[in-house]
């Protein structure tokens, strides 16, 4: 089982990422995790995708269709998802010219988060399983993983909190037991 990890974050200490890393130490036997990078992914302009996919959508598309499913670490700015992670949906959700189906239709989809706030990143997580089922993914019903107060929970990159890390190891199991 392959799985694709993307953060909605590009800040260097991002919590999010976190926990993609902590993901990668925490998945089954059996399962990896790439984490795909988003710095330098152009914001979705149709006009572009009409001339061809430039390099960095091409790559986040082609990581998207090999992976068997996709974990998005989803951060919540003002009470929402983040642009960097929306304008990502928005360029995997579409074919461009070079492909005969979006790379994100009919691709399974797990959602964690983390924020500093007390109330983790519920509404961003809400509102990106809205953007994903729009956009053709399955995203599977799972409880979430809302870390709050992450910053009390992740520190120089690694998520320290052991109840934390069950959960997010709890959830990955239970994730990768819906496939066949």
């Amino acid at each position: 089982m392959n799985i694709l990890g993307i953060s909605g974050s590009l800040r260097r200490a991002s919590f999010n990422t976190a926990l993609l890393h902590a993901a990668q130490e925490l998945l089954p036997a059996g399962a990896t995790l790439a984490i795909h990078d988003l710095h330098g992914l152009p914001l979705f302009d149709q006009d572009v995708e009409q001339e061809g996919d430039p390099a960095p959508v091409a790559a986040l598309k082609d990581a998207v269709a090999q992976a068997d499913a996709l974990l998005l670490a989803c951060p919540e700015y003002n009470g929402g998802i983040t642009g960097v992670l929306k304008n990502a949906i928005d360029w995997i959700s579409r074919p461009g010219i070079a492909r005969e189906a979006a790379p994100l239709a009919g691709k399974r989809a797990c959602i964690v988060g983390a924020s500093p706030g007390i109330t983790g990143t519920v509404r961003a997580q809400d509102q990106l399983r809205l953007v994903l089922r729009r956009a053709g993914a399955l995203v599977e019903p799972q409880g979430e993983v809302l870390v709050f107060q992450a910053h009390t929970k992740i520190a120089d990159g690694r998520l320290t909190d052991e109840r934390t890390r069950e959960l997010l190891a709890r959830h990955l199991h239970n994730f990768l037991g819906t496939f066949p």
